[in-house]
């Protein structure tokens, strides 16, 4: 199994970048930027800018240099990526131990990284994983554990659940307001529950539809 770890430059730390490479797990980690960086990959950068300016229209230019800080162990491949535009030189710089082509580990894996970061974002703002206001570590763990067993749930609705419905690609907010924030009444027996929902109810054939799948996987 090929395991490839993502991130931006908060998380290109030599001793990280050396443990990926001692496990075998491939990396792909944002750089930032700085005047040693930007002194190797000049001639690509010098090269955009030509080409902008015999043109007039925005240039990407993917090349490969590489890269040691004074504190890392050794030196490491870094893609470049020279984009220039009316504003100005914008160049990126990616660490990684991956083999492939510049440019496509740049576009297809290192930017996808930003449907990751919606994932990220939907957890924290529809499931509160951003509550960690407890003074004390282990308690803010537990409510992230909660929150992260919340995600799983609500990710398996998705795909067990709502396969070939309308809200199959909705986020999680979405998901609770229509199919488990609604009121409803509890009556209970001896042998069964019953639950009494509104007869207004909006989504009530998706619900059962819901229902009856997870009842049967």
């Amino acid at each position: 199994m090929k395991i490839i770890f993502r991130g931006d430059s908060g998380f290109y730390r030599w001793r990280m970048l050396r443990w990926c490479e001692t496990h075998g797990v491939f990396y792909l980690a944002g750089l930032a930027k700085n005047s040693r960086l930007n002194e190797m990959a000049d001639p690509l950068l010098e090269q955009a800018q030509k080409r902008y300016e015999a043109t007039g229209q925005k240039q990407r230019l993917f090349g490969e240099i590489r890269y040691a800080a004074l504190t890392w162990d050794h030196a490491r491949r870094v893609i470049v990526k020279a984009e220039h535009t009316g504003q100005g030189s914008n160049p990126r710089y990616v660490v990684t131990n991956l083999t492939d082509d510049p440019q496509r580990l740049y576009d297809q894996v290192y930017c996808a990284r930003g449907e990751m970061e919606n994932r990220i974002k939907e957890q924290q703002l529809d499931l509160f994983a951003d509550r960690t206001s407890c003074s004390k570590w282990w308690p803010n763990q537990f409510r992230l554990l909660l929150s992260s067993l919340a995600y799983l749930l609500l990710e398996a609705l998705r795909r067990l659940g709502l396969k070939g419905a309308e809200p199959a690609r909705a986020q999680c907010g979405t998901i609770r307001l229509k199919l488990l924030k609604i009121g409803a009444v509890i009556r209970r027996n001896t042998r069964r529950v019953y639950f009494h929902f509104s007869s207004a109810y909006p989504y009530q054939e998706l619900f059962f539809l819901v229902a009856r799948r997870l009842s049967s996987a």
